[in-house]
């Protein structure tokens, strides 16, 4: 499991699963995915060696990735931000968001400073199947924000990543924030199937606080997000995500018709 156990016995999934909002798809949760490879986020610096984990430069690109904080200012998972109209949406697991209570998302945040600000989760989207049973196919949420000072939104602000579905197409750069340290880390890999509903990497070093991130392919779109199989992984060099396929591109409408 990639979330963040922020005391003995705790972790970043709340205690039971609230409603903001029933719709046909089920519960509302938070889903969001943003990043972009690590050869877009190094301005050129060439694409790094596949399997291979690294800290993640500040970029106006990289800044599209943040992290989740709690009521205590902790950040406990990752997200990131998705295209939308109303261009206040990001993408995130489930398991991330599941259990209630305020959540702030904060993009681009390193060294304990939020450089383009703090920004309110105003509404989250999940499916019912997530709701009802954690069906770890179903470990995916989008949420709305509050916009800012101005009527901004935060992909004013640091812009976004298309979403993308089906099984990624070559390799992906996935993102993540771990809890244990103060700048998120990337790491290239090629996917490979886990049944017809799931996807894998390997790659090291993602550990507690990574669940969300964005996996990204090497046109800049978000195909899949940590989290599904052991909600995310049950080891630090192992990932998993869902595929995104018709449930996620329906439940992405949903939260758009919300907005």
């Amino acid at each position: 499991m990639k979330r963040h156990r922020r005391a003995p016995g705790g972790g970043s999934r709340r205690s039971g699963r609230p409603c903001s909002r029933h719709l046909l798809l089920g519960c509302a949760v938070l889903l969001t995915g943003t990043c972009v490879s690590v050869a877009s986020a190094e301005e050129g610096a060439g694409r790094p060696p596949l399997g291979v984990t690294r800290t993640v430069p500040p970029s106006p690109r990289t800044a599209r990735v943040g992290v989740l904080l709690d009521e205590d200012g902790r950040h406990f998972c990752t997200a990131s931000v998705v295209h939308s109209p109303g261009r206040d949406l990001i993408v995130t697991a489930a398991h991330c968001v599941d259990g209630g209570g305020p959540l702030w998302f904060a993009p681009g945040y390193r060294d304990g400073t939020a450089p383009h600000g703090v920004w309110k989760v105003r509404e989250v989207f999940y499916d019912k199947e997530w709701a009802e049973r954690a069906d770890e196919d179903h470990d995916l949420a989008f949420a709305s924000l509050d916009l800012g000072e101005g009527g901004r939104g935060v992909e004013d602000a640091v812009g976004a990543n298309p979403l993308d579905g089906g099984f990624p197409r070559g390799p992906v750069t996935v993102v993540g924030h771990p809890a244990a340290r103060e700048a998120p880390i990337a790491c290239t890999a090629r996917p490979v199937a886990f049944g017809p509903t799931q996807q894998r990497v390997d790659c090291p070093d993602f550990t507690g606080g990574t669940s969300g991130g964005p996996w990204l392919d090497r046109a800049g779109e978000i195909v899949g997000v940590i989290g599904g199989h052991e909600e995310g992984g049950a080891t630090a060099d192992v990932s998993y995500s869902v595929v995104l396929g018709e449930d996620a591109r329906r439940l992405y409408r949903t939260a758009l018709a919300q907005l």
